[in-house]
């Protein structure tokens, strides 16, 4: 992990972080997040990043991206965080590919996923086959579209490099990623890069946006946003 700080004479708050994305297709659906899945997952996204993957489960999850719905707003009413989670930069990055991972038919704590946002915060994966390239979601879209897929498959998103880069409060990462129907799966079917934007408020780090493109033959992660 490469972190940069350019932050003059203002202290550094907190470390770093975690596991879709969100989740993301070949063409930059949900992910991640994988927040995130499905398929950010989403992020898919990974918040959820969803994959490349033939098989018509993960071309559901992908079609979980390429819409492009107006976004709901988060809940209005703030969900409390375990400190754990948000006290520095690394558990925050942490909680967010936990929250969205899990076998097939289990249900995910999506209180604790929204807890991690801050009001307003968008999941955007990249879809070239939209008019304008993005699908932007609230975490309340993110989870209705996310959900259902969920359900029914067995989402794992896990993060395989990481690149830091803070100014003051602000936090930039580019968090790599793997997405998995399984642990035990020998090969991911999605990988791509989660763009993710932090910020420490109120003695706590939150998620912001979450922005991410999947991998593809003609657009492999490069060898330096891997295990870092």
């Amino acid at each position: 992990m490469k972190v940069n700080n350019h932050i003059g004479q203002t202290p550094l708050f907190a470390k770093h972080l975690l596991a879709k994305h969100f989740y993301t297709n070949a063409k930059g659906g949900i992910r991640m997040f994988a927040i995130m899945g499905a398929a950010i997952a989403f992020m898919a996204g990974q918040i959820p990043a969803f994959s490349q993957d033939s098989n018509s489960a993960n071309e559901n999850a992908a079609n979980i991206n390429q819409e492009t719905d107006n976004p709901t707003q988060t809940p209005a009413i703030p969900y409390p965080a375990d400190l754990a989670d948000v006290e520095t930069i690394d558990a925050i990055l942490t909680a967010l590919y936990d929250v969205i991972s899990g076998p097939a038919n289990e249900a995910r704590d999506w209180d604790r996923f929204y807890s991690l946002f801050v009001d307003g915060a968008r999941l955007i994966p990249q879809a070239q086959d939209s008019a304008t390239g993005v699908s932007v979601l609230s975490p309340t879209a993110y989870v209705e579209r996310a959900e259902p897929f969920f359900l029914e498959n067995g989402f794992f998103e896990t993060e395989i490099g990481r690149k830091i880069d803070r100014f003051g409060n602000i936090v930039q990462v580019f968090s790599a990623y793997e997405s998995r129907n399984s642990l035990d799966d020998p090969k991911p079917f999605a990988r791509g890069i989660n763009s993710i934007q932090l910020q420490y408020h109120n003695d706590r780090w939150w998620v912001v946006t979450i922005f991410w493109q999947g991998e593809s033959q003609s657009l492999p992660i490069p060898p330096d946003y891997i295990g870092q």
